[in-house]
């Protein structure tokens, strides 16, 4: 396009190449997010837990090795890439094999998969369930390899602790302490190996043998749970 000059010229200079150029872009942040092409690095960190159940003598040892995305910089981010499953027993060696696959191609697909927890826990056994040391209720060895996945998660900052918060927290003790006096005055049975009284029942709620009646209400010593409101 011409631009035509209307004015004398009384000055001018002459520019060089770099300063003539416009000015480059600043290179955007490379973040590298979790997706199924990713390739696996030569090593992984990961994380060994034993579960051991009344279903079988042996136990279970769920491995969940995560990789590292971004290290270094502010995006950096621990992810779970794969999991294995490893026992003597080979009862359920065929479906474990498939579960472990199934899993570790989920994990490798990115995204939120903190649904998987929820997923695993809601597989009953028709057999029947079992209860954990601390009598925390499972209702399937299924149920339990997510209970794993669970606390990995929560360990690397997936899901958030499982805590109550301070006023919770304040009702369950009060109640406690309000049970154990009048256990206390009518010399009943005495707590069980969870710190709950042996007469407890299951609480619906956080699946935990701490259900006492107070005060003509059923109320869960554990995580709070009332009928009563």
């Amino acid at each position: 396009m011409a631009i035509k000059i209307e004015k004398p010229i009384v000055k001018y200079s002459v520019k060089s190449a770099e300063e003539a150029a416009p000015p480059a872009a600043k290179p955007s942040a490379d973040v590298i997010q979790m997706h199924e092409k990713l390739q696996r690095p030569e090593m992984l960190i990961g994380s060994t837990y034993k579960v051991k159940t009344p279903l079988s003598e042996h136990a279970l040892y769920v491995t969940i090795n995560d990789i590292v995305l971004n290290p270094g910089t502010e995006h950096e981010q621990r992810r779970p890439f794969e999991i294995f499953i490893n026992s003597k027993n080979m009862e359920h060696f065929q479906w474990i094999v498939a579960l472990t696959r199934i899993i570790s191609a989920v994990f490798r697909k990115g995204g939120d998969v903190t649904f998987l927890v929820e997923e695993l826990h809601s597989v009953f056994d028709p057999r029947g369930g079992y209860f954990k040391k601390g009598g925390h209720y499972m209702p399937s060895l299924v149920a339990e390899i997510g209970d794993a996945i669970e606390a990995h998660m929560r360990m690397i900052g997936m899901l958030e602790p499982a805590s109550l918060d301070e006023h919770q927290q304040k009702l369950v003790d009060q109640k406690k302490k309000e049970f154990e006096e009048h256990q206390a005055q009518a010399k009943d049975c005495g707590n069980g190996e969870n710190g709950f009284p042996d007469a407890a029942t299951l609480c619906a709620k956080c699946s935990t043998k701490a259900v006492v009646q107070m005060d003509g209400c059923m109320t869960c010593l554990n995580c709070g749970d009332s009928k009563c409101g």
